[in-house]
């Protein structure tokens, strides 16, 4: 969040953005917490919430790319709402180094005091 850059304006007039986003929304909680998430930030002028069509739009002088990124930090499953940045973005992050998968990392035995702790059984009723 702290990171967000701020288009900087040179010798062009920079002029705010509208950011549409798609975000899946599961209660009225995360719209609080989508607006809570923006309300910190440098360049950020509004935030509009809608949680019937489950869309964040987002007024400000940012770079999308950033607002996607804080957004994500909240909603794992956020999305842009046009299709065509959605398609710039996969293409972009397919060629970042991938992390290995849990499963394909060596994980260590339990000892056997640990595997005690984990399957102890209660017969208290």
């Amino acid at each position: 969040m702290a990171n967000m850059q701020i288009v900087p304006a040179y010798n062009n007039i920079v002029e705010a953005q509208y950011v549409e986003m798609m975000v899946p929304l599961y209660s009225y909680g995360c719209e609080k917490k989508i607006k809570k998430t923006f309300s910190n930030l440098k360049g950020i002028y509004s935030v509009n919430v809608d949680y019937y069509q489950q869309k964040v739009t987002v007024w400000g002088i940012c770079n999308k790319y950033d607002v996607l990124e804080t957004v994500r930090s909240k909603r794992k499953y956020a999305r842009f709402w046009n299709e065509e940045d959605n398609v710039v973005l996969e293409k972009s992050e397919s060629s970042k180094d991938l992390k290995p998968s849990l499963a394909l990392t060596k994980v260590r035995s339990l000892s056997l005091k640990a595997w005690k702790k984990i399957f102890t059984r209660s017969y208290s009723f």
